[in-house]
């Protein structure tokens, strides 16, 4: 019998796939269970176009991650903080600043834990920070940090 697994099954497949098994093994432990359904060409034509339409998507948002990191990488964020006059931050500068600074700045949100800062910056000066924008797709940007006044 042929079924479209609704849930990952071991040793069996993974979700969406239309695979054949056992009458018996489908009539008494996948569609009891709501692991699986029957396949009809209907509903198999409509997961074709799903997996399509989802393909298509993932493509469109690697692309515009190609523009991001191209975008970002060419981003020089200039960020004030109160400082005391050896360079030392009252505070510091973490994720979530530049975050913020980038959606001002460029219009484009991005999440703070995608922002590679081991530690919050505490001092003044330059710094290379690492924006993953995409799984793989990592955008290195130049971050001032400048004592405001």
């Amino acid at each position: 019998m042929d079924v479209i697994l609704l849930e990952d099954v071991e040793k069996l497949g993974s979700r969406g796939e239309v695979v054949t098994t056992a009458d018996g093994y489908a009539r008494n432990y996948l569609l009891p269970k709501g692991l699986a359904e029957v396949a009809t060409p209907g509903k198999v034509a409509e997961i074709r176009r799903r997996q399509q339409a989802l393909e298509e998507k993932k493509a469109r948002d690697a692309e515009r991650a190609d523009e991001l990191v191209e975008m970002l990488g060419k981003t020089v964020l200039t960020i004030t903080a109160q400082a005391g006059e050896d360079g030392k931050l009252f505070g510091s500068v973490t994720n979530a600043d530049i975050a913020a600074e980038i959606a001002s700045a460029r219009k484009v949100n991005i999440d703070k834990k995608k922002i590679n800062l081991p530690d919050p910056i505490k001092e003044t000066g330059d710094y290379l920070v690492e924006v993953e924008v995409h799984p793989g797709k990592v955008a290195t940007m130049k971050v001032i940090v400048a004592a405001a006044g």
